[in-house]
């Protein structure tokens, strides 16, 4: 990646186009080049001021991260930004499409800011396991406050150019053509260094604003970017600057930050596996049949991506409570400043609900997320079929083969998986699954929806459970073993908490549902097979109703929200050690996440070897996105190469830790991958 920087004169301003496909990234050229127009724009005495501008509709959607591995090319951001701001003249950044990261921190370093609607921009760099290093920690609270820039950098979000216009990042919008108005404010504006400006005062108490922002673990950036935003106009502006860098130059080789770029860049590599472009258009109507909670969920990821939603249920009960729980995630949207109420009314003005499959009619998609139950599967998409007979049919089926689903259809072309996660409108994974029969257009017109969705894409071969949920089913039958072997479900959920799961197994299967796993075990049961060592466990609360949070027990007891240690299944527990004959011992937090963890490594090994997962890498990409796999440690494919090369253990030591069902030749498999 390299690019280049585009010099024009427009009525005595210097325009500086960045032309860096696809996205606009600041390159080593990039930045020797604005330096370079940056000495050109003072030396001239027939240039007044400057605009930096990006090509194809975007300004820069950040910094090269392939870079950040080794030693960064010279001129770094800081000296491009310093160079700006020596200037004694203005320079404007016209902001259209992505100004994200680096790219905000160059508009950030200019004088003055023009934006599009279109804007969308931000500080993702938290999200790298990073922070800003060229500074976005003390240029935008000097705009905006310390609390709200804090609000910012942690969230990792992008804001609208509406948004930052009302914040006062952004100095003017602008309807229509960018350059021209960009030039024309260049031509009134004055020299005005963001660094100079004093930080607004405000009362916001910065550990409360973290708290209340943060989604998941606070790891070593997270507690560096509050310290820097803190510092913020506390530090003289130049001496705050350099220890930004320095933080940024120290986390970025971090384990963190190696592990994050792993899955950033695997996550944009598996949705293109296929490298098939696809034939129709994006669609503009989608049906979705069932109108339980994950189909109303999925209808709200389509909805306020604002795609038109059909939802068809035979309940007319669960009709309006699908219509309902759809409406009230738009009306969340609006309390969140997310959508305004006019675009919000055009989208419920777009949303219908019936008993009707005639009203599939005009639909380029129609999903179906009813139970888990082939036959009530096949009886609806033969319906859907017949009544939107040009449209790409989906199955939302988290096991079953969508090859055998396809068989009911006369065009079994038209059927492909599109396996959501609960819940559909909030989690980022989406499972590709194409059948033996699916077309090629529909596995791509399926992808290019995932991206419409800002989904994560991954593609799966049909197998049962998938890449997730196969790999997950394996997880959680060790920790099954774990629990007859000497542990508790309290002590086992505590060292994967320990590890960075937001929850441990026991406590997902209440969160989820106990029933869930349980109709794949009969499935097992009803089709001989069952493995070698079952653990009836779940099975026995299951038979007395604990279910899990729903019911107020599961694996635990559940009251006011809180989940309880019970100590009645933990008699259950042993006395069902007892009956197989298994002394149980002490089983510590070490053991207990080596097992977890290896079983989900060898498991995933396997996944690759038999070509469930197209690569490695989509293994990690399912496990962080779907399952809860902690980001920081790139997934369970990359954190046990990570172990074995850094000599701590190696993979033979790991696969070993993973019970029963370990064998020497699985090693050779984690080797290969």
């Amino acid at each position: 990646m390299s690019g280049r920087v585009i010099e024009s004169v427009q009525d005595g301003v210097l325009v500086l186009e960045i032309d860096n496909p696809p996205v606009n990234a600041i390159s080593a050229t990039i930045r020797a080049s604005i330096v370079a127009g940056a000495e050109r724009l003072e030396a001239d005495p027939m240039l007044v001021a400057a605009v930096l501008i990006g090509s194809s509709g975007s300004f820069v959607a950040g910094s090269d991260i392939s870079e950040f591995d080794g030693v960064v090319p010279l001129p770094l951001l800081p000296d491009v930004i310093s160079a700006i701001e020596r200037s004694p003249k203005p320079v404007i950044a016209a902001l259209d499409g992505f100004a994200l990261g680096g790219g905000l921190e160059l508009a950030l370093g200019c004088d003055g800011r023009v934006a599009t609607p279109n804007l969308r921009i931000g500080l993702p760099e938290v999200t790298l396991g990073i922070v800003p290093g060229a500074g976005g920690t003390q240029r935008l609270p000097r705009l905006i406050g310390r609390a709200k820039a804090l609000e910012i950098v942690l969230s990792g979000r992008r804001l609208s150019g509406a948004e930052a216009h009302r914040l006062g990042i952004v100095d003017e919008l602008v309807d229509g053509d960018l350059r021209k108005a960009a030039v024309r404010f260049a031509l009134t504006s004055t020299k005005s260094r963001v660094a100079d400006l004093t930080v607004p005062y405000d009362e916001a108490d910065l550990d409360d604003v973290a708290m209340q922002t943060l989604r998941g673990p606070r790891r070593p950036n997270i507690g560096a970017a509050i310290d820097l935003i803190r510092n913020a106009g506390v530090i003289e502006v130049g001496e705050a600057l350099r220890k930004e860098r320095e933080i940024f130059d120290h986390l970025r080789v971090s384990d963190d930050a190696q592990a994050l770029r792993h899955v950033f860049f695997a996550e944009r590599a598996a949705s293109r596996r296929a490298a098939i472009a696809p034939s129709r258009e994006q669609p503009s109507r989608v049906g979705i049949i069932g109108a339980g909670a994950m189909g109303a969920d999925i209808g709200t990821a389509f909805a306020l991506a604002g795609v038109g939603v059909q939802l068809i249920d035979t309940e007319p009960a669960q009709v309006e409570r699908g219509l309902s729980r759809l409406r009230e995630a738009i009306d969340k949207a609006i309390r969140r400043g997310r959508l305004s109420a006019d675009d919000a009314a055009k989208l419920v003005a777009r949303l219908g609900a019936s008993t009707d499959y005639a009203d599939l009619g005009g639909t380029d998609l129609v999903i179906e997320a009813v139970v888990e139950n082939a036959d009530v599967k096949a009886s609806v998409l033969r319906s859907a079929a017949t009544y939107a007979p040009h449209a790409l049919l989906a199955t939302n089926t988290s096991y079953l083969s969508v090859t055998e689903l396809s068989t009911v259809l006369k065009e079994p072309g038209q059927l492909i998986g599109m396996h959501f996660f609960n819940p559909a409108d909030v989690m980022k994974l989406l499972e590709i699954v194409p059948g033996a029969y699916t077309s090629d257009d529909s596995l791509a017109f399926s992808l290019s929806v995932a991206k419409m969705l800002g989904k994560t894409a991954v593609i799966a071969d049909d197998r049962e459970g998938f890449i997730g949920n196969r790999i997950y089913s394996t997880y959680r039958r060790h920790a099954e073993f774990l629990l007859e072997d000497g542990a508790m479900p309290s002590e086992v959920d505590a060292a994967m908490e320990q590890f960075g799961f937001a929850m441990g197994p026991f406590a997902v299967a209440d969160l989820s549902g106990l029933q869930i796993a349980q109709s794949l075990r009969q499935r097992w049961r009803n089709t001989g097979r069952l493995p070698a060592r079952y653990v009836e466990i779940p099975d026995l609360l299951c038979e007395r109703g604990w279910l899990g949070r729903q019911s107020g027990r599961g694996y635990y007891r559940y009251e006011g929200g809180h989940r309880i240690v019970d100590a009645e299944v933990q008699g259950i527990i042993v006395a069902e050690s007892a009956r197989k004959g298994i002394k149980r011992r002490k089983i510590g937090t070490e053991e207990i996440v080596s097992r977890m963890l290896g079983a989900m490594v060898v498991e995933g090994a396997r996944a690759v070897r038999d070509g469930t997962a197209l690569h490695v890498d989509d293994v990690d990409v399912a496990m962080v996105n779907g399952f809860g796999f902690p980001r920081f440690t790139g997934g369970p494919m990359w954190w046990a190469r990570q172990l074995s090369r850094s000599g701590r253990t190696g993979l033979a030591e790991l696969v070993a830790t993973a019970s029963h069902e370990a064998t020497a030749s699985i090693t050779d498999v984690l080797s290969d991958v």
